[in-house]
C-alpha cells in the first residue's frame, strides 16, 4: 500500500537448546550450560514426542510423553530448589539486621515445600504480592511454557484421537500451560516449498497456516505481546509492546520524545485499513480515530503519533 523503502517486521527469537538428560541439574550431559541457556529465555517451548515410529529411535526406547515431561521438569525443579535454598539462606542472614526479610523467608520456605513435592513454581498458589517476590529469584519452572506435541501427519490432523496428545493436555491443564499440536516432519517439508506450493500443501492437509506460524502467534500471546504499526514511504514497521500498553508509552517505543511530548494518536485498525485500501479512504469513512493519553493500544493498530517537545 505504501511501497516503503524499508519494511521492519516484529521479531520473536527462538533458541534451539540441546536436549536434556537425567542428572543435568547435577552436571550430567551439558548440565549447567543447558540450564543457564534456559535461564536467559522469557518462556519455554517444550517439544514432546507424541508419535510411534520404529525408524525414529527414542533415547529411552519408547514413546511416553508423561515420562519425558517429568524428566525435564524434575531437572528444572531440582535446579530451582538449589536456588530457593540459597535465597532462604541469604534472607535469613539479612533478617538479622532487618526483620522485613522474615516475610521473604516464609514465602520461599512455602515454595521450597511445593518444589519438594515435584511441582513447578508455575503451579504454586500464592498471593500476587508473594508471586512478585518469587519472580525476583530467576527460577526456571516459573517461566510460562508451551508444550509442542510433536505428532505424525495422521495425529496432527485429528489430535483429539491421539492418546499421547491427551496425556500432554492433561499435564498442561494442571499447570495452566498451553499445548500446541505440531508435526515436525510436515514443517520440514514446508520449508523447501515456495509460498504458492506451501499454501496448496497446507490446503491438502486441511490446514490454513503452518505449525511454525501458529507457534509464533502462540508464543506472542503467551508472553502477553501485541504489535502496533507505523506506516510511510520511508518505512513500514511493526513495534512490539506488552498487552495493556497505553498510547504515550507505545509512542515512547519509537522515541522518548514521542512519549514526553505526546498530544494524541491517530489510529485505524489494520483490517479496516486493508478493507478500505488507503488511509485517505479510511478517513472518509470515519474509521480513523483520534485517541488521547488513556487509550490502550490494540493488536494491529496502524498509528500516527502527534507530539510536541
Amino acid at each position: 500500500m505504501y511501497n516503503p523503502k524499508k519494511k521492519t517486521n516484529a521479531v520473536i527469537e527462538f533458541v534451539d537448546i540441546a536436549g536434556l538428560v537425567k542428572g543435568a541439574s547435577k552436571g550430567e550431559g551439558l548440565g549447567n550450560k543447558f540450564l543457564d541457556n534456559i535461564r536467559s529465555t522469557d518462556a519455554i517451548v517444550h517439544v514432546v514426542r507424541c508419535f510411534d515410529d520404529d525408524n525414529v529411535i527414542h533415547v529411552d526406547g519408547s514413546t511416553d510423553p508423561a515420562r519425558d515431561i517429568e524428566t525435564i521438569d524434575l531437572e528444572l525443579i531440582m535446579s530451582d530448589m538449589e536456588m530457593v535454598e540459597r535465597r532462604i539462606d541469604r534472607s535469613m542472614k539479612a533478617a538479622k539486621g532487618d526483620k522485613k526479610y522474615l516475610k521473604e523467608v516464609e514465602i520461599f520456605k512455602g515454595l521450597l515445600e511445593h518444589l519438594n513435592a515435584g511441582k513447578s513454581a508455575r503451579s504454586y498458589e500464592c498471593s500476587e504480592d508473594e508471586m512478585e517476590v518469587i519472580k525476583t529469584s530467576d527460577l526456571l519452572t516459573i517461566k510460562p511454557i508451551i508444550y509442542a506435541a510433536n505428532m505424525d501427519e495422521a495425529g496432527v490432523a485429528n489430535c483429539e484421537a491421539n492418546e499421547y496428545y491427551k496425556i500432554v493436555e492433561k499435564i498442561a491443564e494442571a499447570e495452566n500451560a498451553q499445548v500446541l499440536p505440531i508435526c515436525a516432519k510436515t514443517e520440514e517439508e514446508l520449508m523447501g516449498l515456495d509460498e504458492e506450493d506451501k499454501m496448496m500443501f497446507l490446503e491438502e492437509l486441511g490446514m490454513n497456516e503452518s505449525g511454525l506460524d501458529r507457534m509464533i502467534k502462540c508464543s506472542y500471546a503467551l508472553l502477553g505481546l501485541i504489535s502496533f504499526l507505523t506506516c510511510g514511504e520511508d518505512e513500514c514497521r511493526a513495534w512490539t509492546i506488552s498487552k495493556g500498553t497505553k498510547a504515550p508509552q507505545a509512542a515512547g517505543k519509537i522515541h522518548s520524545d514521542f512519549e514526553r511530548g505526546f498530544i494524541r494518536a491517530e489510529i485505524v485498525a489494520f483490517d479496516a485499513l486493508k478493507e478500505t485500501g488507503s488511509m485517505a479512504a479510511a478517513k472518509e469513512k470515519g474509521l480513523v480515530r483520534s485517541e488521547g493519553k488513556e487509550y490502550v493500544m490494540n493488536d494491529g493498530d496502524v498509528t500516527l503519533f502527534r507530539f510536541n517537545v
